[in-house]
């Protein structure tokens, strides 16, 4: 857990910053209101102890994924998960509503209920938390996980088998009807993974029972779709030329069948979109909702990243033939007909014709790899393309490959761009060499998720459109006709979080505003608050208006110099802004936060021409911001944070400034003789006299900074009495109390201070460990008064040659080893009757400076 008293956020141990979220509810019934303190919502809602041990117990994963290197040496990474606020209440939701229709007896017998939780807030490990526990609870129950195609069975089941320690046996995958028939006719147990054609009878329309127990839960994945009904409907039977009808027959809907199989079983089903309106089918089958966490819930939470939307119709025209095709089979893509989906594939077949024309795929490929490039220009991450049909994916794929010949490679390791789909023994030459098998496309997810590999672009028609996770991918290309649940759950593939990933975009080519219209009025009608898509325009309104914050903030300051400029006046401009900014009331932190948003929503906006041309504005601005960061550094020796170092959002290049002259970046900062020691009395007057006070300033308190936790390492007393005074006299100025001008001359005086003692080291002839246990004898009064320097000094170097000689490489890991130094200490101190007051705070200090130096030994290879 994490707090600045006022904020809190809960995370694990292997998660990024990201991924810390709030404790929102401190019951599950109700969020607290904005008024109440995070930090108090989080010590009442997940530090009470039922709900700790409850987390700990059922609710702490340790999942473990497989990859292979590039030498094909098998790489076995474990992330530690911890559960949300809205899954551990969900589950437990779940958990009792689960027990209670299972105990009763009339028609709400067996339903479970539904938990509708949109799409990458963490539905999977909702469910693996939920079986954990529900077997605990439920006498050994049974429980039969269901999805309704292969390869969402398949990357269920691997969440699932990721997470075993956790889960009271391993789960189990049917291959046939005859095995999931074997798996569940035993008396109790099991975690069974089926899809639901599974249950369809081979003849006839009833199937076995196989087993009557009332302790079987089945847990639907995406529980709204329509298959999960009861009635029965009249199908034409067709001849093998598929025309020709040869007689009737009547199906039911496969929830019919489940029943003929589980009779006594309790449904829940799970859903990443919400039940429509018209659908009877769902709550027959599961009941009514238990729990909802919608999107606005979500991206406020940071549970997931908005969706941005871009219309690209203006530019890769449709003529109007597809579009009417693509209205008339947009009324006919309900699953609930299959007569007539039947129907409609003829005017499919006219649509993928004018869609997969090869003037118009030569279009879309040039207008792909443009705007794709222009992304990952500003915005590192992945893309995906989903195409109508194979044969479109594969003659894209070609025309992409004509443009960027550098992105093929036959290799399944190698290349930037792939297609990942199905094949079939009918398949000609063109698709065959795209055919993939199970092993093939596991490899390829392995290298989409990774976001280190090659591999940036993927080209699908109906493969990981739902289901599959990939943090950093941002971007999805639609040139194919989707709707409603479809529609939500394919775009949904690019609203995961991470880094500081500020959104995902969509990028339309076929015209699908309508659908997510009708899609966000459905979401809204069915109890979900926030846009499943927002326009890309938002994106650009919030760049100009960070825009005009800017401008405002550098009244007085020629910007507009910068970009008639040259490449060593640039530099110098860079500067004189940042000293500017420094200049102004609270101007970093105002600065920075507004650059935040700045790049956020430039990388949104990009490649959208209004964006574009700010691009140089917004280069100038985060050039800025890049200096001002450096001052804050944190000692790395590139001046870098860790989280500018997995930044996602990338700096706009001023080409101006990659130049092949020899530039004197010194000179360009004010500082005329580098070739100096830092803290020398040359240096010092250098900082004094440069122009800009403001930067002299912010260089030399990151150069004070940064020494002071340099020797914070070794010398406990130094470091802790320096580095109060630096915060302190920064906080003065902060405060107004002092000036740019007497803050300096109090940093060049600590500067002198920190100089002039390892002059005093010397002098004494002491190492800089045995100085630094020097400091820490001689920060008590009476020692001082009382014991001679020279007793002092002795008594500092026996300490650490005792402390060297005792120190062992399990130092850090061993409290015996610790326990030994510490007696080790005292025994020496109380030989030289120190400290003379018998204060314990001085015995204290001195224990604490062996701890430092024990712990910088034991890091030496030399031990």
């Amino acid at each position: 857990m994490i707090s600045d008293g006022l904020e809190a956020r809960a995370g694990s141990l292997t998660a990024g910053y990201g991924r810390f979220m709030a404790w929102r509810s401190e019951d599950g019934r109700k969020e607290a209101d904005k008024y109440t303190s995070q930090l108090e919502v989080l010590l009442r809602g997940l530090l009470r102890p039922a709900v700790l041990l409850d987390m700990i117990r059922f609710f702490t994963v340790f999942e473990k994924t497989r990859s292979e290197d590039a030498s094909g040496q098998t790489i076995i990474k474990t992330a530690k998960k911890v559960a949300g606020y809205h899954q551990y209440y969900a589950v437990n939701k779940a958990v009792a509503s689960t027990l209670r229709a299972a105990a009763r007896d009339d028609e709400q017998q067996g339903k479970g209920g539904v938990v509708w939780h949109t799409q990458g807030s963490g539905k999977s490990l909702s469910m693996v938390f939920y079986t954990a526990k529900i077997m605990h609870c439920f006498q050994n129950p049974t429980v039969v996980v269901l999805t309704d195609r292969n390869d969402l069975d398949d990357q269920l089941f691997g969440t699932f088998a990721a997470c075993t320690q956790l889960l009271p046996e391993s789960p189990r995958q049917a291959s046939s009807r005859a095995d999931l028939c074997s798996l569940l006719k035993v008396a109790s147990g099991g975690i069974i993974f089926s899809t639901m054609q599974k249950f369809q009878p081979e003849e006839g329309n009833v199937f076995e029972c196989l087993s009557g127990r009332r302790n079987i839960v089945v847990m639907a994945d995406e529980a709204h779709r329509t298959q999960y009904g009861f009635k029965v409907r009249t199908l034409d039977v067709k001849a093998e030329d598929r025309k020709t009808v040869i007689g009737k027959r009547q199906v039911f809907g496969l929830a019919k069948y489940l029943r003929d199989a589980l009779p006594n079983a309790t449904y829940l089903g799970f859903t990443g979109t919400p039940i429509e309106m018209d659908d009877v089918n769902t709550p027959a089958v599961f009941g009514d909702y238990i729990d909802i966490y919608d999107i606005a819930r979500a991206v406020e939470d940071g549970a997931t990243v908005p969706i941005y939307y871009e219309s690209r119709l203006a530019t890769i025209e449709l003529p109007e033939e597809g579009k009417q095709l693509i209205r008339e089979l947009d009324d006919m893509l309900d699953e609930k007909d299959q007569e007539q989906a039947e129907e409609a594939k003829s005017r499919r077949s006219r649509l993928e014709a004018l869609v997969g024309s090869p003037a118009r795929l030569r279009t879309v490929a040039k207008d792909i790899v443009t705007h794709f490039e222009a992304r990952q220009a500003v915005f590192e991450g992945k893309g995906m393309i989903v195409c109508m049909s194979r044969p479109i994916a594969a003659a894209l794929y070609g025309e992409i490959k004509k443009l960027r010949p550098g992105w093929h490679d036959d290799d399944l390791h190698k290349g930037r761009i792939k297609v990942v789909m199905t094949g079939s023994s009918a398949d000609g030459p063109a698709l065959a060499a795209f055919q993939t098998s199970k092993e093939d496309r596991r490899t390829l997810a392995e290298r989409m998720k990774d976001p280190h590999d090659p591999l940036q672009l993927v080209i699908v028609c109906d493969m990981w459109l739902t289901g599959f996770d990939v943090p950093c991918l941002h971007t999805m290309y639609l040139d194919k006709p989707m709707k409603g649940h479809t529609l939500m759950q394919a775009i949904a593939r690019v609203n995961r979080v991470y880094g500081d990933k500020p959104g995902g975009l969509i990028v339309d080519y076929l015209g699908i505003a309508a659908d997510l219209k009708q899609a966000l009025a459905f979401y809204g009608d069915a109890g979900g608050k926030g846009d499943p898509a927002r326009m890309q325009e938002q994106a650009v309104a919030v760049l100009l208006e960070k825009l005009d914050v800017l401008a405002a903030m550098f009244h007085g300051f020629d910007v507009d110099a910068y970009f008639t400029a040259d490449t060593s006046s640039k530099l110098r401009l860079i500067l004189e802004a940042t000293d500017f900014v420094l200049g102004l009331e609270d101007g970093k932190k105002r600065f920075l936060e507004v650059v935040g948003a700045l790049s956020a929503a430039f990388a949104l906006a990009v490649p959208n021409k209004q964006a574009m041309a700010q691009a140089d504005r917004v280069g100038f601005y985060q050039a800025v911001k890049a200096r001002l960061v450096k001052f804050d550094g944190g000692g790395r020796p590139d001046g870098r944070r860790r989280e500018d170092l997995e930044s996602t959002i990338k700096q706009v290049i001023d080409k101006a400034l990659v130049s092949d002259k020899v530039v004197d970046i010194y000179d360009a900062a004010g500082i005329k003789n580098p070739d100096i020691s830092i803290l020398s009395e040359e240096f010092l007057l250098e900082v004094r006299q440069m122009r800009r006070k403001n930067i002299a300033l912010e260089v030399l308190r990151k150069l004070l900074n940064d020494e002071l936790h340099s020797r914070a390492r070794t010398n406990l007393v130094q470091s802790k009495k320096l580095l109060e005074r630096l915060e302190n006299t920064l906080k003065r100025y902060h405060n107004k109390a002092l000036s740019a001008a007497e803050v300096l001359e109090e940093l060049i005086s600590m500067g002198k201070e920190m100089r002039d003692s390892n002059k005093e080291a010397q002098e004494l002839g002491l190492s800089e460990y045995e100085y630094a246990f020097y400091l820490a004898v001689a920060d008590n009064d009476s020692a001082r008064q009382l014991m001679q320097k020279d007793k002092l000094r002795e008594l500092a170097v026996v300490l650490t040659q005792k402390v060297r000689e005792n120190t062992s490489l399990d130092w850090t890991i061993k409290s015996s080893a610790r326990a030994k130094i510490r007696a080790i200490v005292k025994r020496i101190l109380n030989r030289y009757g120190y400290p003379p007051d018998m204060a314990e705070l001085a015995t204290e200090t001195v224990l604490r400076q062996a701890e430092l130096i024990a712990g910088e030994l034991a890091g030496d290879e030399d031990i």
